[in-house]
């Protein structure tokens, strides 16, 4: 059975596409996720609140990646935006020195349609490894490559493996370069729109583009040795004015 995978990013709080969005899922189901940077905040700049979190609730996101605006070196803010979502905000290159309960997950594994699913999230960084910001905020940055190699080296090898990246498309060319084992880069952060795939090292590599103008589409299938290829693929409008 194909398994099929919506996918925004960069909304930067262009609201209005939750009722498509469900209009969507409800005759063609899949898994949604987002790359990041929903939010009109900031990692520096808070507000007490955000209108998108509205949409983002009602469309039934499975999972977010945590963007820059996602994030904020305070972390009680951060907790307080994530207290505001509904579905779980994932950042895997992320690590609290301060060892605090976290507003977010590493990882998150699904099962659908008889595909076993891991889904992870590289978060541009804010600030060098070991940099003296480090002590101040007691946030550390992993470099995302070295992060996805120990993902795909924890990942069984029947495990469909996805990248949810805010990490920029030239960006997104390096890391299908240094790690080909990934199955699929949904990626943004620097607001490229693909009308296709692009493939690198074999790796698809999927940017729907900013403000939710697009939902990225894609059904895979397995081929006959049993690995996984993209079998149709669309940039679905979701706002009326595109």
């Amino acid at each position: 059975m194909n398994l099929r995978i919506y996918h925004t990013s960069d909304l930067h709080d262009h609201g209005g596409f939750a009722s498509r969005l469900q209009a969507l899922r409800e005759q063609k189901p899949g898994l949604l996720f987002d790359s990041g940077d929903s939010l009109r905040g900031s990692q520096t700049v808070y507000y007490r609140t955000e209108p998108i979190a509205s949409d983002l609730n009602r469309a039934g996101y499975d999972a977010q990646a945590l963007g820059n605006r996602e994030f904020h070196y305070v972390f009680r803010l951060l907790a307080a935006r994530a207290r505001r979502m509904r579905h779980p905000l994932v950042c895997t290159n992320l690590v609290d020195l301060r060892k605090r309960p976290l507003p977010f997950v590493p990882q998150l594994d699904f099962l659908r349609d008889g595909w076993a699913v891991r889904v992870f999230a590289l978060l541009v960084p804010q600030y060098a490894e070991k940099s003296l910001w480090e002590r101040a905020l007691g946030w550390r940055f992993r470099d995302p490559l070295k992060t996805a190699r120990e993902m795909t080296d924890a990942t069984p090898g029947d495990t469909l493996l996805i990248a949810l990246s805010h990490l920029g498309l030239a960006a997104d060319r390096e890391l299908a370069r240094a790690v080909p084992r990934l199955n699929l880069i949904l990626g943004g952060h620097s607001h490229d729109t693909l009308s296709e795939p692009e493939l690198v090292a074999g790796v698809p590599i999927v940017h729907a583009g900013p403000y939710g103008r697009y939902v990225s589409r894609t059904e895979l299938r397995r081929d006959a040795a049993g690995r996984p290829q993209i079998a149709r693929f669309n940039l679905v409008p979701l706002l009326a004015e595109t």
